[in-house]
């Protein structure tokens, strides 16, 4: 079972230094063509160690779409 949350980067506020990338625990973070970050949500855990390791502070945890 997923986290009720998920991990969601502000694209236009990234300036793709890598640092999310380097604290995600399942490898759920890319940087994209050097502009970047993008998380997978299916991989994305929710344990907040990206938006904490943010220096732009552009990273925020989202709640989850209940299944229907």
């Amino acid at each position: 079972m997923a986290s009720k949350f998920y991990a969601q980067v502000a694209r236009t506020r990234c300036v793709s230094c890598g640092a999310c990338t380097h604290e995600c625990p399942r490898d759920a973070i890319r940087v994209w063509k050097g502009c970047f970050a993008l998380v997978d949500p299916l991989r994305c855990i929710g344990c907040g160690k990206c938006k904490k390791a943010c220096p732009a502070d552009c990273i925020d945890m989202k709640l989850r779409e209940a299944d229907a």
